[in-house]
């Protein structure tokens, strides 16, 4: 699950767009994430741990870009 994010962010990446993407459900997805990464911590789990951190940047990277490539299409 952790590489699922990749080609939706090669996807905004490429296009310079991520209109269609929702805020509601990444920052839902990401706050998920991180209680993962909580719950890794807890219980020591280096695998939970690792591939969370991943995720989460994959997710961030995509909300990012959602974030830039609007203010750029609003400020034309």
């Amino acid at each position: 699950t952790t590489v699922a994010f990749v080609p939706q962010l090669v996807k905004v990446w490429t296009s310079k767009s991520a209109k269609d993407i929702s805020y509601i459900m990444f920052i839902l997805f990401i706050i998920g994430i991180i209680l993962w990464e909580i719950y890794g911590w807890e219980i020591h789990s280096a695998p939970i741990i690792l591939f969370n951190v991943i995720t989460f940047i994959l997710g961030a990277a995509i909300l990012t870009l959602k974030i830039i490539f609007e203010y750029k299409s609003t400020n034309k």
